[in-house]
């Protein structure tokens, strides 16, 4: 499909969706209108205050606290589920001992987990990266693992045949295969790292995206809980499209999608 029409059918989606949003808030069509608007604000009051907040000094602050946590909970997370994803993968006794032990902790419930954080880390910074860690770790550490454990048992055989050792393998077979199966965890990775922060933040914070959605929350103001959002948005977009370009560079190799997907 040309890009210029998917960007137009993405554009048509969204302009949809606040059409519907503004009839339902505007008219008595599905009710009461202040009623509505008390749930639901209108798109043209939320976009307004979007746009008031990107254009004061005041949620740039917030963005730097969410985008530090963030940030550190990604790329902890990312590099403790690669480093142990590869190690699980090669060591099938290792595996074996903590599968249970490994399924177990992704299996608990993270909100659970934050005011324990509070607890141990304070409410500070790293409260807020231990749980997006929990989020991103388990993403990437179980794609990573498949992702190693899915390397062709000929291509193997073929380059031990061919002389390689350990290191060789790891660098022209396992690596490869895992590169695939790892950035696509890392795009989903990157929304949950920022849900751990915002999370964290909305349970026991001073500063912050979440602190703002939540001090918005607290005296009703709906607009700002949906401007929030749109913010929260726009800031998930910006990272993806920066692992986006990272993985191009990485993955240059990767032949391009088959030409039957287009028209």
């Amino acid at each position: 499909m040309k890009r210029i029409r998917l960007l137009a059918l993405q554009v048509l989606v969204m302009l949809v969706f606040l059409a519907v949003w503004h009839v339902a808030t505007t008219t008595s069509l599905f009710g009461d209108v202040k009623t509505s608007q008390f749930f639901f604000s209108t798109p043209v009051a939320v976009l307004a205050r979007t746009f008031k907040e990107l254009t004061g000094p005041d949620i740039y602050w917030h963005l730097g606290i969410t985008l530090t946590e963030t940030v550190l909970a990604f790329v902890i997370g990312s590099a403790a589920g690669i480093l142990f994803g590869f190690a699980f993968a090669r060591n099938a006794l290792l595996s074996a001992v903590f599968d249970p032990y490994i399924k177990a902790a992704n299996a608990l419930p993270r909100v659970v987990l934050a005011p324990i954080f509070a607890l141990w880390f304070g409410l500070g910074i790293w409260s807020k990266v231990a749980l997006g860690f929990t989020l991103v770790f388990f993403i990437v550490f179980f794609n990573v693992y498949q992702g190693v454990r899915e390397v062709s048992p000929t291509i193997l055989a073929n380059a031990r045949m061919l002389g390689m050792n350990e290191r060789q393998l790891f660098k022209h077979v396992y690596w490869p295969s895992a590169l695939t199966w790892m950035f696509s965890s890392l795009h989903t990775s990157v929304g949950f790292a920022l849900v751990g922060a915002v999370v964290g933040e909305y349970l026991g914070s001073s500063a912050g995206l979440g602190y703002k959605i939540h001090e918005a929350e607290s005296v009703f103001d709906v607009t700002g809980v949906f401007s929030g959002m749109v913010i929260l948005t726009i800031f998930v977009i910006a990272i993806d499209t920066l692992v986006t370009l990272v993985e191009r560079r990485l993955l240059v190799w990767r032949p391009a999608q088959s030409a039957t997907t287009t028209t």
